[in-house]
């Protein structure tokens, strides 16, 4: 597995563990009422909206590298 594959997985890993945290947080909040885990779960969010954005730039800088 080279570096490129390597971190094309460990993005999507990220983006995946970003969503799940924020949809529990906000979720959580609608339960329990707390604003630390809204902004929690809204921080979340974001960040893996963030890290959408990273692995597209990522993949076009990389467009001509191999994945071996």
């Amino acid at each position: 597995m080279s570096l490129k594959a390597f971190h094309i997985f460990f993005i999507v890993v990220s983006i995946l563990c970003c969503l799940g945290f924020g949809f529990w947080a906000v979720l959580d909040h609608l339960v329990s009422g707390s604003g630390v885990n809204l902004a929690l779960g809204v921080v979340s969010l974001a960040g893996s909206g963030a890290l959408v954005w990273y692995g597209c730039w990522f993949l076009r800088k990389l467009k001509g590298v191999s994945y071996l």
